[in-house]
């Protein structure tokens, strides 16, 4: 039987696409195999965002060349359809594959063997029609991706997947529905539904709000959870749902990317500040409970330190419970790499540093408030430090000590102390105090 591993980089998005892929590769009677463990296919799910991301796709081609130099490697995704004359010098892929045709060439492989030039599946047209996803996604976690959309149309003016995955479509309703009752069958108790701009999400009269209340509706779903969804694409129906679904976890992830009007503009973005203000406390005042993620980027051109400041505060006046920073990264073909007045990388450096420490402060903050009070949270792993921990569905991450396996239960906890990694608790409300830690308990025993 020959073996397959597979790694993606990037976003939530292309975890989806190889959990499909790796689907598709068992069903073809591969053995699926952990990346980093030698394998006869290697598939490289690469990002094409920032140059870092390009750069960590090339490391990771050469490391899987490293652990085995006989193995087919193939090279799919964002960079893949951007990138393909970088990959085509790089010695030692065997398939460069672009978007068009990433969940078709698992079919063109055969027999796999070392080729001396890289086949190359690659078109500049992607098919912009309704579409649907071959197979089910294969996850090793116990939350599992739904894929509902592709593509974007808004051109925001620093971003390349509009040129990397093509104009905005959306995924067949029957289809989609059809992997998420797999996914149930399955075991998966939480839905995460992913895509590059899903709020646009309509397959004939249903809209995006129209499909959640779809999936609520399928056994065995006990969580639906949405990623990163544009701000004026949300209907004040999805919050209202939100508010009373027993499913639909309160959280979202909104980027906001700045808080200076002429940056949005300069940006394409289609809202002003105070614009998103007003629709963060309309979510507030309908979901009190709701955790908030954006994100934003440092050193967008002509980004002075007035501005920088004025985004700073921006971001520490409102609720959130953690953004992720992006350092700007031109992007050649975009509106925003012919602007002028480039940000030091020093600079951006030091910029992106005080806002991951606000980040981390307000994650802290906002997990605090649930200190003595009762959560209900999914198990997912024990980590190294011997602590089951998951997620609530506002997205904190709570740990316990527990003799008794938890992967894929939910609990009731209650939560006592907070840190800087995780909120600690105990299973319905045993004690009160602080809580040793597994591994300190383990000790104590051993020495007693």
């Amino acid at each position: 039987m020959s073996s397959a591993s597979f790694h993606s980089l990037g976003c939530r998005l292309n975890q989806t696409e190889a959990a499909v892929l790796a689907g598709a590769f068992k069903e073809q009677g591969y053995e699926v195999v952990e990346w980093g463990t030698p394998a006869d296919v290697v598939v490289i799910n690469t990002c094409s965002v920032t140059e870092r991301g390009e750069a960590a796709c090339r490391s990771a081609i050469r490391q899987a060349l490293r652990r085995r130099a006989d193995a087919f490697v193939v090279v799919t995704g964002c960079y893949a359809q951007v990138g393909l004359e970088a990959l085509r010098a790089i010695d030692g892929i065997d398939m460069i594959v672009g978007t068009e045709y990433k969940h078709k060439f698992p079919a063109f492989i055969g027999e796999p063997r070392k080729m001396d030039e890289p086949v190359v599946l690659h078109s500049n047209l992607i098919d912009d029609s309704d579409f649907e996803v071959p197979g089910t996604g294969l996850y090793h976690t116990t939350r599992a991706n739904l894929k509902v959309q592709d593509g974007c149309d808004f051109f925001c003016s620093f971003c390349i997947i509009p040129f990397t995955r093509g104009r905005e479509r959306s995924r067949k309703l029957p289809d989609l529905l059809r992997e998420a009752r797999e996914l149930a069958r399955g075991g998966y108790k939480e839905i995460v539904l992913t895509g590059v701009n899903i709020g646009r999400y309509r397959f004939e009269e249903t809209s995006f709000d129209g499909m959640v209340g779809k999936l609520e509706n399928i056994d065995g779903i006990e969580r639906i959870r949405i990623t990163s969804i544009e701000p004026t694409t949300i209907e004040t129906a999805l919050i209202e749902r939100m508010a009373r679904s027993d499913k639909l976890c309160h959280y979202l992830h909104v980027p906001v990317q700045s808080a200076e009007a002429r940056v949005l503009e300069q940006m394409n973005r289609r809202y002003t500040p105070e614009e998103y203000r007003e629709f963060i406390e309309m979510v507030l005042a309908l979901v009190p409970d709701v955790g908030l993620g954006t994100d934003v980027i440092v050193g967008f051109p002509g980004e002075t330190d007035a501005l920088f400041e004025k985004t700073y505060r921006f971001l520490e006046s409102l609720p959130f419970a953690y953004f992720h920073v992006f350092s700007y990264s031109k992007r050649y073909g975009t509106k925003a790499s012919r602007l002028e007045e480039p940000v030091s990388s020093a600079v951006i450096k030091e910029r992106s540093r005080a806002l991951r420490e606000l980040s981390a402060a307000k994650r802290k903050a906002f997990a605090e408030r649930y200190v003595g009070r009762s959560v209900e949270v999914l198990f997912e792993q024990q980590n190294e430090h011997g602590w089951w921990t998951g997620l609530t569905d506002n997205y904190i991450r709570v740990g316990v000590a527990s003799a008794e396996p938890l992967k894929n239960e939910v609990r009731s906890v209650t939560i006592r102390e907070v840190d800087d990694e995780l909120a600690r608790g105990v299973i319905g409300a045993q004690t009160v105090g602080r809580l040793p830690s597994p591994v300190s308990e383990a000790r104590a025993r051993s020495h007693s």
